[in-house]
């Protein structure tokens, strides 16, 4: 069920050969698993995401960062490198706890069928529950996820049954803010988030890209560019990423980063 991959050969970075970090063995057709894309690995990116999902000793991990860094990308990237699990979901003010759990469906012979959610079916199957954007969901909602990022059994109130975690389950969330809000008024509805709830997470910072990064990156995506055109476009993307993100005396002066997605994609 599981193997071991080489870190050097899995994600195209330097490393000792001996380096290796286990994964999920290749099974077919799995839905769940992210589809394989080119990418640039960061190294310390790459390490400290290794390092949760090896393991994640009760926490959560929080990917914060301004949109178009590659904060959902990464994660998406790692997972299918290792035939891991994705079980995504895009938070907004109205989602609730229950939307992640699951729901009774009507089925063929008029019978209600309880089916699983996505975060039941992640702590069923040892995959990694994704929920981008967190910090536009309602704080009250979130609190019940306390007890499952610490590894605790989940229980289906619906249904009464209680799920012991897979030992691979993990929990990720990304966000533009830290969870404390949103200072520079880019983001609109953005929530201050529960400090408890916040505790149990490794907070992890994704800027944007480095200039060589996205080099290598436009060369392995499309080779026959020019590579003045690469450099050209890298340049007008980092610009409007600076005048987006503004100084330390606020938000930029942009609302968009349209080019900001050169490199990397971001929910």
């Amino acid at each position: 069920m599981y193997q071991q991959y080489s870190i050097a050969d899995t994600f195209g970075i330097q490393a000792p050969s001996s380096m290796k970090v286990e994964g999920f063995v290749p099974a077919g057709q799995n839905t769940y698993v992210p589809a394989q894309k080119p990418y640039v690995f960061r190294k310390d990116h790459l390490r400290d995401v290794l390092a949760f999902l090896g393991a994640a000793n009760g926490d959560g991990l929080y990917l914060s960062g301004p949109t178009g860094s590659g904060k959902t990308s990464l994660l998406e990237q790692v997972a299918a490198r290792l035939h891991w699990g994705v079980h995504s979901v895009t938070g907004h003010g109205r989602l609730e706890l229950n939307d992640l759990l699951g729901q009774y469906m009507l089925v063929d012979g008029g019978a209600m069928k309880w089916i699983d959610g996505p975060l039941t079916l992640a702590v069923r199957l040892g995959h990694v529950l994704l929920i981008n954007e967190i910090d536009a969901i309602d704080p009250a909602e979130l609190i019940g996820l306390n007890e499952i990022v610490e590894g605790k059994p989940l229980t289906i109130p619906q249904t009464g049954d209680v799920i012991t975690p897979h030992p691979k389950f993990r929990l990720v969330a990304t966000g533009n803010s830290a969870g404390s809000g949103d200072q520079s008024g880019l983001y609109q509805g953005v929530l201050r988030q529960n400090l408890a709830f916040l505790d149990r997470f490794r907070l992890m910072e994704v800027g944007y890209p480095e200039p060589e990064d996205e080099m290598k990156l436009l060369a392995d995506v499309v080779p026959t560019m020019p590579e003045t055109v690469r450099e050209s476009m890298i340049k007008v993307a980092n610009q409007i990423r600076k005048v987006f993100i503004g100084g330390a005396d606020g938000g930029g002066m942009l609302s968009v980063t349209d080019l900001a997605r050169v490199s990397q994609t971001d929910s």
